[in-house]
């Protein structure tokens, strides 16, 4: 079975890693009680994280439209080659949209996005708090769905694994050689 290219399978477990940090980042930001140094420290982290999935993002998706993936297993059904391939463009919408919500939920705060302190991103909307109260809870169910998203893709592979032992997970591993059977 053919394996994922070395560049797709690095701009997956890193958009792995930097998803589930930023996530719990979040969790763990908003439930620090007032404004503390650290809750902004937090949230700073935070949109700097999101900001990266936003470009890692980007040229995974490009390097996507580009190369094509390997082949699914061959005894894999129909049914599960088409729920596998609507779920990825379904996680790759959501690595978009996920932090452009949060992007402009911020800058309908009134608070723009500085990238690592060192870059600040265009202001492409003016305050308004009607759309922050908007966009925060737009932010939180997309992630929400993204969450449940990517356990959804984790119970998949490890299906494949440990069920189906087909390879399929094989092919995403950063060294792996052979297929799972």
């Amino acid at each position: 079975m053919h394996r994922y290219t070395l560049p797709a399978i690095v701009l997956h477990w890193l958009i792995a890693l930097l998803i589930v940090g930023t996530f719990t980042l979040g969790l763990v930001m908003t439930d620090i009680p007032g404004l503390t140094p650290t809750k902004l420290k937090y949230y700073s982290w935070h949109k700097w994280a999101g900001v990266t999935v936003l470009a890692l993002a980007a040229l995974r998706l490009l390097w996507r439209l580009l190369r094509r993936p390997p082949a699914y297993a061959d005894p894999m059904p129909a049914w599960q080659r088409g729920a596998s391939h609507g779920l990825h463009w379904l996680l790759y919408a959501l690595m978009f949209a996920v932090p452009l919500s949060g992007y402009f939920y911020s800058l309908a705060s009134g608070i723009p996005v500085v990238w690592f302190g060192i870059a600040e991103l265009p202001v492409l909307i003016a305050p308004d708090p009607a759309l922050k109260a908007v966009l925060k809870d737009v932010h939180y169910w997309l992630t929400m769905l993204l969450a449940a998203l990517v356990g959804l893709h984790v119970a998949a592979a490890f299906k494949h694994l440990l069920v189906d032992r087909d390879g399929v997970m094989g092919r995403m591993l950063p060294f792996s050689t052979r297929k799972e059977r």
